[in-house]
C-alpha cells in the first residue's frame, strides 16, 4: 500500500547558508501543493518569518517557535505544532521545517520516530542540508570545547540533499575540492551546486530519500533520545524588537563600523526595519563580513506596527554594545527643517567653504531613506542628500 502519511522535510544548515531564501523560493515556485512551514529561530525575537514575504495564493501556513534551539529546548512545541496541523481537516502535501543554523538534525529526526502519535501521521521524507560554499570548510575546521559538537558536520553527515549554495561567491576551481570535503562526511548525499538557492523543488520535497537503516549505520544511538547533546556555549544570540523609526543610513554607517570590529566573531545577523520616510520595509543581512540591506516588495500596513526586529548570532558577542549600537539608529520622522528651509550641508573638499559646509535649500524630505536632499548654492546647482537630521550633516544656515 502507498504511504499516505505527509512527507515532512527537515531543511537544515550553518547560519547564513540560505536556508531562508530557499524557503522563500519553495514557496513562490508554480508546484500546486499546500505546505506548512515551522521556523525556528536562535533567539527571542523572531525575524524569519517577516523575511519569508508573502504567503501567495493558497496561503501556506506559517509556524514559528522562538527562544531556543529545536534540536533541544522547543521539540515540545514542535511535536504540538505538527499535532495541530494534523488533526485538521484540511489536506496537506507536505510539511517543511526550517532549524535553526545552530541545530543538530538528528534529534529533530528523531521525533518522527518516537512520537507515535507524529508517526501516525507524518513520515520523514528527506533531511536538506544548506551549505555556504565560502564559508563552509571555516565551520567544519572550527574547534569546539570538549564535549560540544560541531553542527555544521552534523548537518553535512545527516544529509539525505547537500545544497552547495552560494556558488557565485568561489571560483570555479574551488567547487571540486569543497565537493570532496563533503563527500568524505557523507557519500551517499546527492549534492546541487546552487545560488540563492535556486533548486526545483520537487528534488527537495516528495522524495523519499530518509532512510533510517542508512542512519543508524551511521548512529547507532540514533534512536537513543537520553543521548548527549550539548552546543558551545560561547555562541549566542542577542536581539530586540522596539516600535518606531531607524534611519538606515546611520544603521549602514554603524553596521560597517561593527563588522570591522567583530566580524570574525559574527556568523549572523538579519533584521527587518521600519525606515523614516519610507513605506517598504527595510531587511539587512549578514555573514561574516559579508553584509547587505535593502527595501523589499512588501510595505508596512494601514493598521499595522510599524517596529524594527533585529538579531545577532556569534561568538562572544557584546551584546550590551550590540543593543546599544542599534537603538542609536533611531529617529524621529520629524525633521528639524522643512522643503524651503535654507541651511548648510556637509560636502567634499572641492565643493566647501571654510568649515567644510556649503549654503543650499531644503527641496525635498525622508527621499530614498537620507533625511534631506538639498540644492546647493553653487554655479550648477548641484543636489547632494543630508543622510542624517544632525548638525554633523546638516545645519541651520
Amino acid at each position: 500500500m502507498p504511504d499516505t502519511r505527509v512527507p515532512v522535510t527537515v531543511l537544515t544548515g550553518y547560519l547564513g547558508s540560505g536556508k531562508t531564501t530557499l524557503l522563500n523560493h519553495i514557496l513562490t515556485a508554480n508546484h500546486g501543493k499546500r505546505i506548512a512551514v515551522i521556523e525556528n529561530e536562535f533567539g527571542d525575537v523572531g525575524v524569519d518569518d517577516a523575511l519569508v514575504q508573502q504567503r501567495y495564493e493558497t496561503s501556506e501556513d506559517i509556524f514559528e517557535m522562538n527562544n531556543g534551539c529545536i534540536c533541544c529546548t522547543v521539540r515540545g512545541d514542535l511535536i504540538r505544532i505538527l499535532s495541530k496541523l494534523f488533526k485538521r481537516r484540511d489536506r496537506l502535501d507536505a510539511v517543511v521545517i526550517e532549524t535553526t543554523g545552530l541545530a543538530d538534525p538528528g534529534p529533530v529526526a528523531q521525533t518522527f520516530f518516537m512520537d507515535e502519535s507524529i508517526k501516525e501521521h507524518a513520515r520523514l521524507d528527506a533531511i536538506v542540508t544548506l551549505v555556504d560554499a565560502k564559508h563552509i570548510e571555516q565551520h567544519l575546521d572550527e574547534e569546539k570545547p570538549e564535549g560540544a559538537e560541531n553542527e555544521a558536520v552534523e548537518q553535512v553527515a545527516f544529509a539525505d540533499r547537500i545544497l552547495l549554495n552560494k556558488t557565485d561567491l568561489v571560483s570555479e576551481a574551488e567547487l571540486p575540492a569543497i565537493e570532496e570535503r563533503l563527500r568524505k562526511l557523507n557519500p551517499s548525499a546527492t549534492i546541487f551546486r546552487c545560488e540563492k538557492g535556486q533548486v526545483d523543488p520537487k528534488d527537495l520535497i516528495g522524495i523519499s530519500s530518509f532512510d533510517l537503516h542508512k542512519t543508524l549505520e551511521m548512529d547507532p544511538e540514533f534512536l537513543n533520545t537520553e543521548g548527549e547533546h550539548e552546543h558551545d556555549n560561547s555562541v549566542s544570540s542577542t536581539s530586540a524588537k522596539f516600535e518606531g523609526f531607524l534611519n538606515v543610513k546611520k544603521l549602514n554607517m554603524w553596521i560597517s563600523d561593527i563588522i570591522q570590529e567583530m566580524g570574525a566573531n559574527l556568523f549572523r545577523y538579519k533584521g527587518v526595519l521600519s525606515v523614516a520616510g519610507m513605506d517598504e520595509k527595510f531587511v539587512f543581512q549578514g555573514v561574516g563580513m559579508l553584509f547587505s540591506g535593502g527595501f523589499i516588495n512588501a510595505k508596512w500596513g494601514p493598521n499595522e506596527t510599524r517596529e524594527n526586529r533585529f538579531v545577532f548570532i556569534g561568538k562572544d558577542l557584546d551584546k550590551e554594545g550590540l543593543l546599544k549600537g542599534f537603538k542609536e539608529c533611531q529617529c524621529s520622522e520629524q525633521l528639524r527643517f522643512k522643503i524651503g528651509d535654507k541651511v548648510r550641508a556637509r560636502v567634499g573638499k572641492d565643493m566647501a567653504e571654510a568649515d567644510g559646509y556649503c549654503p543650499g535649500v531644503v527641496i525635498k524630505t525622508w527621499d530614498q531613506g537620507n533625511a534631506y536632499r538639498i540644492q546647493l548654492q553653487d554655479s550648477k546647482k548641484t543636489n547632494v542628500w543630508g543622510p542624517i537630521d544632525e548638525n554633523d550633516f546638516v545645519k541651520a544656515a
